[in-house]
């Protein structure tokens, strides 16, 4: 997952990273953000975007985010599935698979 502050940069990064094969699926959703940057509490909208993939796709989807991403520090986080229905995780697995 990782958040812009335009839906512009949202739909870039996740177009770039469903082509590359490094995500099955991309969503963005508008989100209200608030944040301390350089000492002040900020309240900005953003646009998160949750992207689908694999454990072992993480490294490269990092890699991507920083080269398209505009943000001094942007957000990259993952989160452990522990569950998911079989043929939707086997659908990412094959999407992204090399």
């Amino acid at each position: 997952m990782t958040t812009t502050d335009s839906l512009e940069e949202a739909r870039s990064i996740s177009a770039t990273l469903v082509e590359r094969k490094l995500a099955a699926c991309a969503q963005i959703s508008s989100i209200q953000s608030y944040y301390t940057w350089k000492g002040a509490v900020q309240n900005d909208e953003e646009f998160r975007i949750l992207l689908k993939t694999t454990d072992e796709r993480y490294a490269e989807v990092e890699v991507a985010i920083l080269e398209l991403h505009s943000y001094d520090l942007p957000a990259i986080v993952a989160f452990d599935i522990t569950q998911a229905y079989g043929p939707y995780a086997d659908w990412v697995a094959d999407t992204t698979r090399r």
